[in-house]
């Protein structure tokens, strides 16, 4: 062989290698955008975004992955693979789009500081990941000062949603926003033809949402599950029977993906014996912090979104199972042993399906009235109707009575709480006896229901003209001169109108007051 033929024979296996690096172009600034991480959401959101008629550059910290992804799922695509944070960039049209699906924390803040020395004024940022919203509200105020513009973006719809349409929460700098919008619509869910992807708002707004999201969620599953207890330990129904009733309650007001989902789990039976398998998973529940951060920023602010709360505790209480073990035999209370109970027990599944609808409207009004408070305390203008438009389809709490939160809010985008809302007011009043008989029912046997009962609990609450904090105030103010202030019209001349009052309860105490502040 020649020493030309040789080179030319060597030249050539180069331009095959450096083909089918980048599968079909090697064409600079020619991927509309770039994606970090190649696990099973990242891989799935890159799928869904060549289907759509993007180039998608794909890139990996590990990049054996990206060549195996390229000769396997994204095969014969419009993907452009990237074996470098520099090539990643370099195959990217300006401004340059990059979404980052990597571990929340330091991860992201690692691959930002990676890709900035190769970013110009003008590109965008794309977080995807489940980020804590102030890290986001941070990384939109530092990149900001560097010309970069910044956008937190929730995913929801796990595996299936990020393939084929999930929910999309994007928030930041919203000069970003029409050079994404595009995009972001094309692979989003559709819901009556519309996507369920809208923008959210400025700084960390768009994991905000994502996060109260998240905690509904947790509030959605843990009433579900208080629905299957009272059916199985109350009711005595089978694992089959309990998912006929779910596959009845998702062709009604209960329809819904995670109704949808339990019938589901209901039905399956272990391979190995034809048992139910459901019978077979222990009973602890995990937690990766969303729904936590929902309950501690709802604390922070103020509002009593007590069903995300409990939802939590109650993940926490199963953690304990041994503890749990040893008190099941040594604390007492009512059980049902033998059949059951119940008479009637098409009324005790009926009344049972209002609980759970009824439950379910009081963990979405909680969850709004916390974005409601979180835009007034963190200057965000947050869409209402496209939030509630944007859960109606591919996430995980999509429900068919989103269409009627996302009608509520268009109809009065300032709406000071989904239960003054005349559909919601006329569920939730239709709801109320069935609702409180299975509560009744609940505690007659023993069953715990802390969703149920704080959701009742807040919403009696919430309709009380005066409610016992008088009493709490003025013990406030007898140990510890907190101070108290008169109701309108109980004013004289001991008790001012509009002043902090302090009294001396016993004679013994003296007549200075604490500091009034709210924590």
């Amino acid at each position: 062989m020649s020493q030309i033929t040789a080179i030319n024979r060597l030249s050539k296996l180069n331009n095959e290698l450096t083909v089918n690096r980048t599968r079909g172009t090697n064409k600079k600034h020619s991927g509309d955008i770039g994606l970090i991480g190649l696990a099973v959401m990242g891989q799935n959101l890159i799928l869904n975004a060549a289907d759509k008629g993007f180039t998608v550059v794909a890139y990996n910290r590990t990049v054996a992955k990206v060549d195996h992804f390229l000769d396997n799922e994204a095969k014969g695509k419009s993907i452009i693979g990237a074996h470098s944070i520099q090539e990643l960039v370099d195959n990217l049209k300006r401004p340059r789009r990059i979404i980052l699906l990597v571990k929340a924390g330091k991860p992201v803040d690692d691959f930002i500081n990676q890709l900035l020395p190769y970013l110009e004024k003008g590109d965008i940022v794309i977080d995807g990941g489940n980020s804590h919203f102030p890290d986001s509200n941070r990384r939109y105020t530092e990149l900001n000062e560097k010309g970069i513009l910044f956008v937190g973006s929730g995913v929801s719809g796990g595996e299936e949603g990020a393939r084929y349409g999930p929910s999309l929460m994007p928030g930041g700098h919203p000069d970003a926003w029409p050079h994404i919008k595009e995009i972001f619509q094309s692979i989003a869910a559709k819901s009556d033809d519309e996507p369920c992807c809208d923008w959210v708002g400025d700084g960390g707004a768009g994991h905000y949402v994502k996060m109260v999201h998240n905690g509904i969620e947790y509030g959605d599953m843990q009433v579900i599950c208080e629905a299957y207890d009272l059916l199985k330990r109350v009711g005595k129904f089978s694992n089959k029977e309990i998912g006929d009733v779910f596959a009845k309650w998702n062709n009604g007001v209960l329809d819904s993906f995670l109704v949808e989902i339990t019938r589901d789990i209901l039905y399956y039976n272990d391979p190995t014996d034809n048992k139910p398998l459901l019978e077979k998973i222990l009973d602890t529940a995990g937690q990766k912090g969303t729904g936590k951060w929902t309950a501690i920023n709802a604390l922070d602010l103020g509002m009593p979104v007590t069903l995300i709360g409990e939802a939590v505790f109650s993940r926490c209480l199963s953690a304990l199972k041994s503890e749990r073990t040893r008190a099941s035999s040594i604390l007492t209370g009512p059980t049902v042993e033998g059949e059951s109970p119940i008479q009637d027990k098409q009324k005790f599944v009926d009344d049972l399906e209002q609980a759970l609808y009824a439950s379910k409207i009081i963990s979405y009004a909680q969850g709004f009235m916390l974005i409601r408070e979180a835009a007034k305390e963190y200057g965000w203008k947050l869409n209402n109707p496209a939030i509630a438009l944007m859960w109606r389809g591919g996430c995980i709490i999509r429900s068919v009575f989103l269409g009627e939160i996302t009608s509520a809010y268009r109809e009065n985008p300032d709406l000071e709480n989904l239960l003054f809302h005349p559909f919601f007011n006329d569920a939730i009043t239709k709801a109320q006896k069935g609702w409180r008989a299975t509560i009744g029912k609940a505690v007659e046997f023993g069953v715990p229901v802390p969703a149920f009962s704080t959701a009742l609990s807040f919403y009696d609450g919430y309709r009380s003209e005066k409610l016992p904090a008088n009493l709490l105030q003025a013990q406030r103010d007898y140990f510890g001169a907190h101070t108290f202030q008169v109701l309108p019209g109980e004013e004289n001349d001991f008790l001012k109108k509009g002043e902090w009052i302090h009294v001396n309860w016993t004679g013994r105490g003296g007549n200075i007051s604490a500091s009034t502040y709210d924590a």
